[in-house]
């Protein structure tokens, strides 16, 4: 059977074209208990699950998130505003840091923004951030289709068929692999420049 590689590259740009973020003045403006606090991420991020059984919060997840001084403690129970947009931001990031990273690229979000006078507010960081991400959707469909057409001109000398789809279709899952591992490494480094600028100080 003929492997649609065109129908996997479309729905792999559709899916770019419905990126959004919880803009945060869709969070609510009181403290919410534990419960409230699954079921909100649950609504706002279940266009992102891979499976329909996979969980985007739970309990323990934010038991362990506050054990490992990612996010602070509730209080009385109840979590802030600052709290989900953290709990937000950890949610992107513990696809490709791991836990001790994470804690690592928030602590300066913690320490200066998180429940302070501060005049910029933890909430006007997460909007900066997200609004450029955004700004950078269209840049990346252009990536995507470079690294899809290169994917699509290799193996020239194996004849059109099955055999030749797939691995084109493997060179574009290893081009895009690739850019991830790339980025990752460089995510890593600046990560252990932080750590050890803060274990100095």
């Amino acid at each position: 059977m003929k492997i649609d590689t065109n129908d996997i590259l479309n729905s792999i740009l559709d899916s770019l074209d419905h990126v959004d973020y919880i803009r945060p003045e869709e969070i609510p403006n009181i403290d919410l208990y534990m419960d409230q606090v699954t079921t909100f991420m649950d609504e706002h991020f279940s266009s992102t699950k891979r499976y329909t059984e996979d969980k985007i919060l739970t309990k323990t997840m934010i038991n362990n998130y506050t054990k490992n001084n990612l996010l602070p403690p509730s209080v009385k129970k109840k979590y802030s505003r600052e709290h989900m947009l953290l709990l937000i931001l950890i949610y992107y990031f513990k696809n490709i840091l791991s836990i001790k990273d994470i804690e690592t690229v928030l602590e300066p979000l913690r320490e200066k923004y998180f429940s302070t006078d501060s005049a910029l507010q933890l909430s006007d960081i997460y909007r900066e951030v997200c609004e450029m991400e955004k700004s950078r959707i269209e840049p990346m469909k252009a990536s995507v289709r470079e690294a899809y057409g290169k994917s699509q001109s290799s193996f020239e000398n194996v004849p059109d068929g099955e055999e030749k789809d797939k691995l084109q279709l493997f060179t574009f899952i290893c081009s895009l692999s690739f850019d991830v591992y790339l980025k990752k490494m460089m995510i890593e480094k600046i990560v252990d420049e932080l750590a050890s600028k803060d274990k100095k100080e």
